[in-house]
């Protein structure tokens, strides 16, 4: 927490300029507002002491990840994007966010800031080989802000205990993307089609290729029994009488197969040829 806290002062920079100690009034002011609070530390704290003052001593570890992420938040959105405001700033911000990622896994914490969202990592590898490529993908592609909006919420809904809620987002990034490929090429599908009939499109108008149909001739039921079975199983429609509890282990491997579906859609739509 204390490294934690000498990157954000560097990347801010002094908080007697009068943009970095409104910068600091306005996160505390969300985190009031968050926790029900009218301030995070004593009367006579300055913003910037109130909330370094919580984050070092608060127990509820989802409160402190909280923290991490709105300040990396405004590092990246609001300092990266005027960078004249904070010319006292030692650090900048890419450099930031890559000491932040590097002190988590120093630390052996599993998670990750990527694309404005502090992320759950459940395997290193899978994230920095699948999860990390596919959003900056999927943030680079204008076509592909649904899909990426999607894909980021079911990683939230991850790491706050949701997972119902995260296993609907990963089967709507699913469908979301395939929709804005269809869209793309002009293919004929409706709104409402679901994950069986968009994979069909995809594989009828030649996204994947032919080698690969034939080589993988079992894709088609990859696909549609993967990210769209466990939705419908454990997430969706009504659960009756019994409450459904999605087990963590079932979420995570829904968000890996997700990564994955979406990273093989990508790549076979960048070397799609008509």
């Amino acid at each position: 927490r204390v490294q934690i806290i000498h990157i954000v002062e560097e990347s801010f920079g002094n908080d007697n300029n009068s943009h970095v100690a409104n910068l600091y009034k306005e996160i505390h002011q969300i985190l009031c507002k968050e926790y029900g609070k009218f301030s995070l530390g004593n009367k006579y704290d300055s913003d910037r002491e109130a909330i370094f003052n919580f984050f070092l001593n608060e127990k509820n570890y989802e409160y402190v990840l909280d923290i991490i992420e709105i300040f990396f938040r405004a590092i990246q959105f609001v300092v990266k994007e005027s960078p004249h405001n904070f010319y006292s700033r030692k650090q900048e911000p890419d450099d930031a966010i890559n000491e932040l990622n590097i002190r988590f896994k120093e630390a052996g914490l599993g998670y990750q800031f990527e694309e404005g969202e502090l992320i759950k990592v459940d395997s290193q590898f899978i994230h920095s080989e699948v999860v990390k490529p596919v959003l900056e993908l999927l943030g680079k592609n204008k076509d592909y802000r649904g899909a990426s909006a999607e894909f980021l919420a079911a990683h939230e809904h991850y790491r706050h205990q949701r997972y119902k809620e995260c296993l609907n987002d990963c089967l709507k990034s699913f469908e979301s993307l395939m929709k804005s490929i269809h869209k793309k090429h002009s293919w004929t599908f409706n709104q409402n089609d679901t994950a069986k009939k968009l994979i069909n499109g995809c594989l009828t108008n030649g996204l994947i290729p032919q080698y690969l149909q034939n080589q993988f001739s079992s894709i088609n039921i990859l696909l549609e029994s993967g990210v769209p079975t466990i939705r419908n199983k454990e997430g969706g429609h009504g659960q009756g009488h019994e409450v459904k509890k999605v087990p963590e282990y079932l979420a995570s491997y829904a968000l890996h197969l997700t990564a994955t579906n979406l990273l093989f859609l990508i790549k076979c739509e960048e070397n799609f040829i008509n």
